[in-house]
């Protein structure tokens, strides 16, 4: 048996190889410049995008998964919340934030809407996702993880106290997400982070001791418990606290 010899790729091939990866990364990059223009006038504080990856889209809920399958970027948003409207957060969640909570959530929901139309008006299939709509109560899931995606977006890191930390608002920020077949640019792929660091406020102020130095370690059971019992007790009918939100504003000392 003879074995061909393996055609060599030529010096032109390469740099045509190269020229036509770096037109699309252009590409990439125009077309979120492009959406985040458009989104200007909606009050956000945060936009990026990321490409899904398997493990991240093997956390979708399975009401979104199989339309979803074909939707390859992710848009993340998000909004700060108010640090005065915290600053009301002592000892347990209260009504000035339940209804900031409720108010930043619709908005994202609403700037969703608008970038999954801008995506459609493009050309483009979109799948905007709620920013808080839970559908496993146990597990406290909602269609995909915000916090995963807006992390490989380069938007911040997994805190200790299971939130997505922003470098700059800390996590104080919600979170929405568009899902689309627009060519996006990923933007946390080489994002380095500084993580936690020293700070432990997080820890020092949960009431339940959810919070440990890993995030891995995060007791979720105890949180949701806790959560629970700020929702009759200070009749919020939701389940929020905002404890460690509060104290966790991106200034790591």
């Amino acid at each position: 048996m003879f074995l061909l010899p393996r055609k060599l790729q030529t010096t032109e091939e390469a740099d045509s190889c190269m020229d036509e990866t770096l037109t699309n990364l252009e590409e990439n990059k125009k077309n979120l410049e492009t959406l985040k223009s458009s989104a200007d006038h909606l009050g956000l504080d945060l936009f990026s995008s990321t490409k899904i990856s398997p493990g991240a889209r093997r956390g979708f809920h399975k009401s979104i998964r199989e339309v979803s399958v074909l939707l390859d970027y992710a848009i993340v948003i998000g909004i700060r919340l108010s640090a005065s409207v915290l600053s009301t957060v002592k000892v347990a969640p209260t009504w000035t934030y339940y209804f900031h909570y409720r108010i930043v959530n619709f908005a994202l929901d609403q700037a969703a809407l608008f970038i999954s139309g801008k995506c459609q008006r493009m050309g483009y299939s979109s799948l905007p996702v709620p920013a808080s709509q839970i559908l496993d109560w146990d597990r406290l899931l909602g269609h995909l993880s915000h916090r995963e995606l807006g992390a490989s977006s380069g938007l911040g890191w997994w805190g200790r106290n299971n939130l997505l930390v922003n470098p700059k608002y800390g996590a104080q920020i919600r979170l929405a997400t568009v899902l689309t077949d627009m060519p996006l640019p990923d933007l946390g792929k080489d994002n380095e982070m500084p993580g936690c660091g020293e700070c432990r406020k997080c820890i020092d102020v949960c009431p339940v001791g959810a919070i440990h130095e890993s995030p891995e370690d995060f007791n979720l059971d105890k949180c949701t418990a806790q959560l629970r019992r700020f929702s009759k007790s200070e009749k919020l009918n939701t389940m929020i606290c905002g404890l460690c939100v509060n104290v966790c504003n991106g200034k790591m000392e």
